[in-house]
């Protein structure tokens, strides 16, 4: 597995040659990414196939490997969230093409002059995967009936006295 990816490639030339890449990429290199991570320790494991479908259309299939550190939303805790994505992206030149790609695809519309950015599409990838509530697992929901102590139960309302001005108005 080669160590960095190719920071552009022709995605029109990658789908005619049917390329692959591989490549492990620093979770600290995700710009994007970083703000939504507890620490930017670790690597992500990706590969890059190229090619084109039974109906010629042609697409990029991502497989992405990843453990994300996220902060848990309840007890505040970094906990590892494992992520293994297999995603088809069709290639289109134009939104008009979309309606020809397989329902299981995600349209990607290539640039003209059609470099595309491995390294942005890994982390497109892993920004969609990450929860919008990162909760860890095991952890205890919130949902408990905190009781009303007796102190606050005699504290006085301070709109207590508007309620007696209303009383004295109406009559």
């Amino acid at each position: 597995m080669s160590a960095e990816m190719p920071g552009l490639v022709d995605a029109w030339r990658m789908v005619a040659a049917r390329s692959r890449l591989e490549g492990r990429l620093p979770l600290s290199s995700m710009t994007r990414l970083r703000d939504v991570l507890a620490d930017t320790g670790g690597e992500v494991v990706c590969s890059l196939d190229f090619d084109h479908d039974a109906l010629r259309a042609p697409y990029v299939e991502l497989r992405i490997e990843a453990d994300l550190p996220l902060t848990c939303q309840r007890s505040l805790q970094r906990f590892v969230f494992p992520v293994r994505i297999v995603q088809r992206l069709g290639l289109i030149r134009d939104e008009a093409d979309e309606a020809g790609l397989l329902p299981d695809y995600e349209p990607l519309l290539v640039p003209e002059d059609g470099m595309l950015a491995p390294a942005e599409l890994v982390e497109d990838e892993l920004i969609l995967a990450v929860p919008a509530i990162p909760v860890a697992p095991g952890s205890e929901a919130v949902d408990r009936d905190w009781p009303v102590t007796a102190e606050e139960e005699i504290r006085v309302n301070p709109f207590a006295g508007l309620a007696t001005l209303k009383k004295d108005r109406n009559n």
